[in-house]
């Protein structure tokens, strides 16, 4: 198939069944791509769930829909990220009685040496493994740093004074998956300590492992924003919650389910984390209603057998109980 001019491509549309005509919905897809905007939102979750669309203004509402959820998103994402950061590192250099990121390996990370006394001589091994997975990784962040002339990090390196970068210098280069990795390697007393720092609900988390766990959930979200990947159908999720994960919220906020399937769910566990990092009710609240605002608006714009697939059906209650919850 050779190249298609913008005209073409419209033809295409209408031939597929798609009302799209005239300049204002040419510069449209000129603008939003036909690669990018139609053929990554034609679909809900996977190419096979096609949306019935009728018409050209139904998908670029779509797309306008998932780019006023990533920027609703984007601010709040940063907090969560940088406030779970800070209590992490602080409970590290206490528990570590050191800024040295030496000392941390040695006195915070699970190894061969330091593992549970239940532990077999395979678990060790495993740990020992995630120990060294770690320390690499962290080596590599910052060979990259100092590569790209980070002044966070060569500050330490290009200067007589010191001999290494400390642990909060750190943490200042880290991304939301090195974070989590870093958790899923602590100690389970440091694990514990964090845990309770954040106020997470333990009744349900025996292994202490939801700390890391709902941090790659964000994650995932997070980088999808960041790359403006497409995230109201949740397509960028590649994990399945773990019992522990689903208890907690259920019986933190009231729900009846958790699955992370819908765009809602994850706007729950960020609006969670919101309320154990004690950001105001008010605030919370207000980030709620501005969601519900946008999917009003979206449900609106599109004709129903497309908002019932986008729109979970529940999404209203779901975002009631939430509300009461704060």
């Amino acid at each position: 198939m050779g190249y298609k001019t913008t005209d073409a491509l419209m033809r295409h549309l209408r031939e597929s069944g798609i009302a799209i005509n005239g300049g204002k919905q040419k510069r449209q897809l000129i603008n939003t791509g036909y690669f990018h905007g139609y053929k990554g939102y034609r679909f809900f979750e996977n190419s096979q769930r096609r949306l019935p669309f009728v018409s050209y203004d139904e998908v670029y509402s779509t797309i306008q829909y998932d780019s006023e959820i990533k920027a609703l998103l984007y601010g709040k994402m940063m907090y969560i990220e940088t406030a779970v950061k800070n209590i992490s590192l602080e409970s590290i250099l206490v528990n570590a009685n050191s800024e040295s990121i030496q000392d941390m390996y040695d006195k915070v990370v699970s190894g061969y040496n330091n593992a549970p006394a239940t532990a077999t001589p395979e678990q060790k091994k495993k740990l020992q493994q995630n120990k060294l997975n770690l320390q690499n990784s962290i080596q590599s962040s910052l060979v990259y740093a100092y590569k790209k002339n980070n002044p966070r990090i060569t500050h330490f390196y290009n200067n007589v004074g010191y001999s290494d970068v400390p642990v909060w210098a750190l943490f200042e280069i880290m991304t939301m998956g090195d974070l989590g990795y870093l958790l899923s390697c602590l100690i389970y007393d440091v694990r514990d300590d964090i845990s309770k720092r954040l106020g997470l609900n333990l009744s349900c988390d025996t292994d202490r492992q939801l700390i890391y766990k709902y941090i790659y959930t964000l994650k995932d979200l997070r980088n999808a924003i960041a790359h403006n990947a497409v995230v109201f159908d949740t397509r960028f999720r590649n994990i399945d919650p773990t019992s522990a994960m689903k208890q907690c919220l259920k019986l933190d906020i009231g729900l009846p389910y958790v699955n992370f399937k819908t765009i809602g769910d994850y706007i729950i566990l960020m609006c969670y984390y919101m309320k154990l990092l004690k950001v105001s009710k008010t605030e919370i609240k207000a980030f709620i209603r501005e969601f519900e605002r946008i999917t009003d608006n979206y449900i609106n714009k599109v004709n129903a057998n497309v908002s019932a697939v986008v729109v979970h059906p529940d999404l209203k209650s779901r975002m009631s109980i939430l509300k009461n919850f704060l």
